[in-house]
């Protein structure tokens, strides 16, 4: 049997024999001795392999990179001079008394110390890629962080649930995955976005206090932070309003990182309205490593001459923001023009700007920049006055729909902040509220939840989801950290008659709506609680306690961003049997 894991030999087990098993990293003859790197998921021990005894030389001379071995063996202190102190095992070697081949490599395509590799080569060989020390390590805090989640939740009264994975589908969220019924003919299961509906069930089943660690499956667009399935912490929980569970909640996060990375997040979270955020910040998760921030010229703006300016702040949801960019009189023109591009990608049209020379002239001579001409003196002084500009600033502007001018100069905010110096680095949590219930959607003309339609809206803004949906706000709220939404949650709707609203709201009608979700609106009717919950994006969390560049580095076998499985070269055909047999024809 194995003693102890290679990684874990130390000088505590000076003059014992011990046996291992692992995989051969390195393998170095130096002429008479052979040297072997012995790894397995804890790491590396020094493998001696002398003359004598011949037969354990005469193995270790045929052994290669990643063939699998078992070793016993002496330990005894290295000889002086070549200590490792980067390792555990570092003081310490195994003299090899018996040694096997338990099964043979190819020549792997790339090293697993190679930090240079092509993320093809790595997905197309994902499980020697797993066996790289970076991953393992990532894995291991992934399986820490879970099990942290999972002794928090569990001291605090929560009880692991399982909900189905063959659901019905709901398609007013992302995209649903279906799954075909052979059974059913003609009928579709669907893949679950998330355990929404199935963990509002439990709570008005009494189970009071629910969580899960569980799939969830998306057919969107991807992004380094996104993929078709991901692992959501799920978490609802009955009679306690948002300040309680936003309590709670904290307090897990707290604890995680804490428990998997040793970091304190401190305590409380700050909290920022989601007006104030998108007005600061152009965002909903918005960057508080980050000190720049938004001014609003809308108001000035809608008298100005210069009719970019003016044409956007006449507009019903049109907003004039500046940026001010300390220092940054010094970027180039090209420079300039590389983030007049970058914010095109958000749909903004262009990206004015000004150079403040001298602050005390608010003209042509003291301010440099095209539009300079086109905006009188009072204009100037007070666009100077509001963003606290000074010699050697640079302000950039944008004109346009709020949508527009919030995600360009948001994201604008943000990587110039990197690129620039201006973060402050750390770590820096945020819980954002007050959100709107509702969003209006330009393609299909009509009003859709910005959370979800089973979030409650605030007390006394009932009458508003007939009567002004666009004031009315959720009892929603999203926790951010360093610029990424970690978690998002809200009360739900406990009554059947404020989901019905919502629902007419949504501009979903009541045969439509009961036929969708005819099932929760009728287990509303059967005394549900008062409750609420949050689902946290467990990769994303994982990701950046790891400090991962995408999520794809802490999922074992994930996707490329166009959805398919390298490894498994998934998706495929399947068996015109198949296909048959679930009368389904491609077209």
């Amino acid at each position: 049997m194995r003693t102890q894991y290679c990684g874990l030999i130390d000088r505590h087990y000076l003059n014992q024999t011990v046996t291992l098993y692992g995989w051969a990293h390195r393998r170095r003859d130096h002429g008479g001795v052979i040297f072997i790197d012995l790894r397995d998921r804890e790491g590396l021990v020094q493998i001696v392999a002398n003359p004598d005894p011949a037969s354990v030389f005469s193995i270790a001379e045929e052994i290669r990179n990643e063939y699998v071995l078992q070793v016993t063996g002496l330990v005894r202190l290295r000889p002086e001079g070549t200590h490792n102190p980067n390792l555990p095992s570092g003081e310490v070697e195994v003299v090899a008394q018996q040694l096997t081949i338990l099964n043979p490599s190819l020549t792997p395509p790339f090293m697993l110390d190679d930090d240079n590799l092509s993320e093809q080569v790595r997905l197309e060989h994902r499980y020697l890629d797993l066996r790289r020390p970076v991953m393992q390590k990532h894995f291991r805090l992934r399986y820490q962080a879970a099990m942290a989640v999972r002794r928090y939740l569990d001291e605090r009264g929560f009880i692991d649930i399982e909900t189905p994975m063959l659901t019905k589908s709901t398609p007013e969220g992302a995209r649903d995955y279906l799954v075909p019924s052979r059974v059913h003919h003609g009928e579709f299961y669907a893949l679950p976005q998330s355990p929404q509906l199935f963990k509002q069930l439990l709570m008005v089943s009494g189970f009071d206090r629910y969580y899960q660690i569980t799939k969830c499956f998306r057919d969107e667009d991807l992004r380094a932070d996104r993929q078709p399935e991901f692992t959501q912490i799920d978490i609802e929980t009955s009679f306690l309003g948002a300040d309680e569970i936003m309590h709670l909640m904290e307090g897990l996060t707290r604890h995680l990182f804490q428990t998997a990375i040793q970091v304190d997040l401190g305590d409380p979270f700050p909290r920022m309205s989601w007006a104030d955020a998108m007005a600061r910040y152009g965002s909903d998760k918005p960057d508080l490593r980050i000190p720049l921030e938004l001014t609003e010229l809308t108001d000035v703006m809608r008298q100005a001459e210069f009719k970019v300016f003016r044409a956007a702040a006449d507009l019903t949801d049109g907003r004039v923001a500046a940026l001010r960019i300390p220092g940054g009189a010094t970027l180039t023109r090209k420079e300039i023009d590389d983030y007049t591009t970058y914010v095109a990608i958000f749909g903004a049209k262009g990206l004015a700007y000004i150079k403040v020379n001298d602050r005390q002239q608010a003209n042509e001579q003291g301010l440099q920049s095209p539009i300079v001409k086109f905006l009188d003196e009072t204009t100037l002084n007070t666009l100077l006055e509001r963003t606290g500009a000074e010699n050697g600033d640079l302000i950039f502007f944008g004109a346009d729909r709020a949508k527009i001018v919030n995600a360009a100069l948001g994201a604008l905010r943000v990587k110039i902040g990197h690129e620039r110096g201006f973060s402050s680095g750390g770590w820096k949590p945020l819980w954002v509220v007050d959100f709107p219930m509702f969003e209006y959607d330009d393609e299909s003309h009509r009003w859709v939840a910005l959370h979800h339609p089973f979030t409650a809206p605030q007390d006394g803004h009932e009458d508003l989801l007939d009567s002004d949906p666009a004031r009315a706000l959720a009892k929603a709220y999203d926790i951010v950290l360093n610029g990424w939404e970690i978690g998002g949650g809200s009360v739900r709707i406990h009554r059947a008659e404020i989901q019905s609203k919502v629902f007419q709201a949504l501009n979903i009608e009541s045969e439509e709506a009961q036929v969708k979700f005819g099932f929760l609106l009728d287990a509303l009717q059967y005394g549900a609680p008062p409750h609420g919950g949050i689902a946290f994006g467990f990769d994303r969390l994982v990701a950046m306690m790891t400090g991962a560049d995408q999520i794809r580095d802490v999922i074992a076998f994930p996707k490329t961003q166009r959805a398919q499985c390298l490894l498994t070269q998934a998706p495929s055909t399947v068996d015109e049997k198949q296909l048959r047999e679930l009368h389904i024809k491609v077209r």
